[in-house]
């Protein structure tokens, strides 16, 4: 299972981290979210840094990265956003981001 970012794990989680993070932000609402959510689950199962954060609970921290459409799909390292997805994505070439 996906890790979930809140607006109160967030900085510690994914600005703090020292490796690379990849963020699903989406809404339970949303259906290519809940196509896009089992991809993150698996890389997750695998050991990759990533995790889920629902713009609905936190819309702070969607605002604060401009997340218009989703799902979006935001990879941070060193705190910063190095790379961004609109729409869902292969769980292939997210992997191939770390």
């Amino acid at each position: 299972m996906a890790k979930q970012f809140t607006s109160s794990n967030f900085n510690a989680e994914v600005l703090s981290s020292e490796t690379p993070v990849l963020v699903d932000f989406w809404a339970t609402w949303c259906g290519p979210c809940r196509m896009q959510g089992p991809i993150i689950d698996a890389l997750a199962a695998e050991g990759y840094n990533v995790g889920k954060l629902d713009v609905d609970e936190n819309p702070d921290i969607a605002r604060r990265y401009n997340v218009m459409s989703i799902p979006t799909l935001i990879l941070f390292k060193n705190g910063e956003e190095v790379q961004r997805f609109v729409g869902v994505q292969t769980k292939e070439k997210l992997a191939s981001l770390f």
